[in-house]
């Protein structure tokens, strides 16, 4: 029985960045081997085991062969006798595809095993595919795309693109589980250049089919004032980096991914100027988030962005009483931190211009001081002075936070 350390814990070593975890695999063991060494069985399609100390996971060496179409449509062999090399040619990426023995302490140990020459390509900066079994499970699409947003130095080696295109071409894509597309979109969001997921998925023609509604924003040109020289979809890309390259959460790179949806459907008579887009990319969002299954909070905030963000551009020029009626449409005095969230995508948006990347945004600030004035308002004082007449104590109680907001920005 031998174990090793595959995959991306060998790369990330010999790309000097930190290993955040290591996946092992087991040549030359039997399930009932692993228990009676005291692991714990937790894999359902395959042997997969926990350490009795570490509790990391260790799987068999094991082969696949593709049965139907999809992400499950996979039927696994697992043998003491499959090698290493064998279960490695079923990975996705070359620089993917190596390993290094693991002592029984745990400790890495001999030189790496590399039988696809993934530390070239690592050298040279390409995602090449291992083998033919790369275009029988296209969730590897996705996790090259993925990979792209986080090495964004590398290019797509020309075979596995036109392979890419090809499982594209087939159907491949369409069967994928919406719950499996979503993983490995918004973890590619967190990654430090997300926009070079959507290159990737765009260049193979899978953007078109997991998310139509970005795709569409290609071509579609900005307004005159804005920067004509880029459309909306490379202006999406930019807001999108912005916010990665703040640090902002999930939720705010998701709503700065579909702020602007509505773009792509305005009637070309208007162009490029968007009347009304932002109603028409709250009709986009509803149904792709209900497809995707996204998560309420990534939904809610994008909702909120896609709807105010026009409106949250032109605060300068507001007074008290809209902002009021702004922060009562948006929940604002209920969730401030989801409003937080709101106006950081607003920022991103603001920023992710051609020569803008750091003009002043004065909106945040004027709305962070009017939304604390607004909260610091009493209600429950307010509806007790109008206990008598319980009609009236929703308008009073926004007329006293209109009158505390204007207080607040000096009148």
């Amino acid at each position: 029985m031998n174990i090793y350390a595959v995959g991306g814990a060998i790369r990330d070593e010999l790309l000097g960045v930190p290993v955040v975890d290591r996946d092992y695999v087991v040549v030359g063991a039997t399930p009932e081997q692993m228990v009676a060494l005291g692991y714990r069985p937790v894999g359902k399609d395959f042997p997969v085991f926990l350490h009795p100390q570490t509790h990391e996971e260790y799987a068999l060496a094991r082969t696949e062969r593709k049965t139907a179409a999809g992400y499950h449509g996979f039927q696994f062999y697992y043998s003491p006798d499959v090698t290493l090399e064998e279960d490695l040619a079923r990975r996705d990426l070359t620089i993917n595809a190596m390993a290094r023995e693991v002592t029984p302490a745990g400790e890495l140990t001999g030189p790496v095993i590399d039988p696809f020459d993934g530390r070239s390509d690592l050298k040279n900066k390409l995602f090449r595919h291992v083998g033919d079994a790369f275009i029988e499970d296209p969730v590897r699409i996705l996790r090259l795309a993925r990979f792209a947003a986080r090495f964004a130095d590398f290019d797509v080696a020309p075979e596995t693109a036109e392979l890419m295109k090809r499982m594209v071409a087939a159907g491949e894509v369409d069967a994928l589980v919406p719950e499996r597309v979503w993983q490995e979109v918004s973890r590619g969001l967190m990654e430090k250049k997300p926009s070079r997921m959507f290159e990737v998925l765009r260049g193979c023609g899978a953007l078109a089919r997991i998310l139509p509604e970005v795709d569409a924003l290609w071509g579609v040109p900005q307004r005159a004032d804005y920067h004509p020289e880029v459309d909306t979809g490379v202006h999406v890309m930019m807001v999108l980096d912005y916010a990665a390259s703040q640090g902002f959460a999930l939720p705010v790179r998701f709503a700065a991914l579909t702020h602007d949806l509505g773009k792509a459907t305005t009637p070309e008579d208007i162009l490029p100027r968007h009347i009304g887009h932002e109603g028409r990319s709250v009709d986009l969002l509803r149904p792709l988030c209900e497809r995707l299954r996204v998560p309420n909070e990534c939904r809610d905030l994008a909702m909120l962005v896609a709807r105010e963000h026009g409106n949250i551009h032109r605060v300068m020029e507001m007074g008290p009483a809209a902002l009021v009626r702004l922060f009562e449409r948006s929940d604002a005095l209920r969730k401030p931190a989801r409003f937080a969230e709101a106006l950081q995508a607003c920022l991103a948006d603001a920023r992710g211009r051609l020569g803008l990347e750091q003009q002043a945004y004065p909106q945040a600030e004027r709305l962070r001081e009017a939304l604390v004035a607004a909260r610091a308002v009493d209600a429950g004082a307010v509806a007790e002075r109008f206990a008598s007449e319980p009609s009236r104590i929703k308008d009073a109680v926004h007329d006293a936070r209109v009158l505390a907001v204007k207080e607040a920005l000096g009148g």
